[in-house]
């Protein structure tokens, strides 16, 4: 494989693994950060986030000489692939919001070298990129759309080991681009531009639809007094379903599934299409997070100045990313409604400006006095403490909602506390 110059635009969590792991691969990377306090981090070794392994990637190629970091303005000149790895987050009215991708594709039309390829990592919508390619082609440069499929918390296990890489394109580019990929073992999948970034949006809407339908299977479930633990192990036998993303729960979270089924939403409606099955699929997340509450308040009776405990900020184990958390959403009910909020994560430590929540340092304090406990998080501290003993560390009525249906009822039950579980009868 030949050594390639890359600049990455962006040293966010997509740019930052994408960096490390072309310079791992043997390339000549450079990733270009606008944030002074993240690039003077950056180039002392540390990840601006958590994510387990990413450190030791940075620190090998930064010794290798062949991972560097510097300020957007002092760019220099640039390689021949550009990757554009910039957020898009979502707007208030559900669309991804594209000035930071316009804005260096606009840089790049001026300073990028021609027969170079401006490789597209960000979420754009589809239909986005067509435009861009069209300009940039008016200077010689090439635009491969290039959509990323990492999960956080396993982001270098998926780069190495993913089930495809898809690229959208002219061929030319599209085997350019191609070739830096070439010790990863991966069918390739070439496709047009907005067929490329369809991709992206249809994979996330179909993980996000399968875990909105195991949920409104558990509300069956609760109906019917079924385990939906065991219908969904038998349903996920099914080699035309599968078992993954089949678990109820208090719902997706995160930087990726929240803001791509709203934005493929909004561009569905924005073209004259409603997209009925969509719209549902978000509605039931939303109407997940407030489960735990409702039981909450079921159990407890009215919440003002009864103590909870929320276990789970990050919205996943092995990340300290809170975007769009069911912890984080469901903190934030509690407080509404009168609650005193302990929280307690092993990495992610939020910041809310309420008197009403405390942040702690340890399962024990969290629980130590709550009435209530929520675990919304199914990080394996959690799932293999002891909770008889925790559970009598609580006040009564010691009332657990399971919100990852993880916990083995058992011990909580004999230390005289209450489960409630998803769809899961107890």
């Amino acid at each position: 494989m030949n050594a390639a110059t890359v600049h990455v635009f962006g040293a966010g969590y997509v740019g930052l693994v994408t960096g490390a792991c072309l310079a791992r691969s043997g390339h000549d990377v450079t990733v270009l950060e606008i944030d002074a306090s993240k690039l003077a981090a950056l180039r002392d070794g540390r990840s601006p986030f958590f994510e387990p392994g990413l450190t030791e990637i940075m620190a090998q190629a930064q010794a290798d000489g062949r991972l560097r970091f510097a300020h957007t303005d002092d760019a220099g000149t640039l390689g021949e692939f550009i990757f554009v790895a910039v957020g898009t987050p979502m707007t208030q009215g559900g669309a991804a919001d594209l000035r930071a991708v316009r804005q260096v594709v606009g840089l790049l039309q001026d300073n990028a070298p021609p027969d170079s390829v401006v490789v597209m990592k960000s979420t754009v919508p589809p239909g986005t990129g067509s435009g861009l390619a069209a300009k940039l082609a008016e200077r010689g440069i090439g635009y491969v759309s290039n959509p990323e499929f990492l999960r956080e918390g396993t982001a270098i296990e998926d780069w190495y080991s993913t089930d495809r890489i898809v690229l959208g394109g002219e061929a030319t580019n599209l085997d350019r681009v191609a070739a830096l990929y070439a010790d990863i073992d991966a069918p390739v999948v070439r496709a047009s531009i907005p067929a490329a970034e369809l991709v992206k949006y249809a994979s996330n809407a179909f993980l996000a639809t399968k875990i909105s339908f195991i949920n409104e299977i558990a509300a069956v479930c609760d109906v019917v007094g079924a385990d939906v633990t065991q219908v969904a192990a038998a349903v996920g036998m099914d080699h035309r379903i599968g078992s993954s993303f089949l678990r109820a729960g208090v719902g997706y979270g995160g930087s990726c599934f929240p803001k791509d089924t709203q934005a493929l939403d909004f561009l569905s409606a924005f073209n004259g299409y409603d997209f009925h099955l969509l719209k549902a699929v978000i509605e039931v997340n939303a109407r997940q997070r407030m489960l735990p509450v409702k039981a909450l308040r079921t159990r407890l009776g009215p919440l003002p100045g009864r103590r909870v405990a929320v276990l789970g900020s990050a919205f996943k184990p092995d990340t300290d990313d809170t975007r769009e958390s069911p912890g984080l959403d469901i903190v934030r009910l509690l407080l509404a409604e009168g609650a005193e909020v302990a929280c307690y994560d092993p990495v992610a430590k939020p910041v809310l400006d309420d008197p009403s929540f405390m942040l702690c340092d340890s399962l024990d304090d969290a629980l130590a006095g709550a009435e209530g406990a929520v675990l919304a998080t199914e990080w394996p501290e959690f799932i293999g403490a002891d909770w008889g003993r925790l559970t009598g560390l609580m006040a009564p009525p010691r009332v657990v909602f399971d919100g990852r249906n993880v916990l083995d009822p058992a011990p909580i039950l004999a230390a005289g506390g209450v489960l409630i579980a998803v769809g899961r009868p107890v």
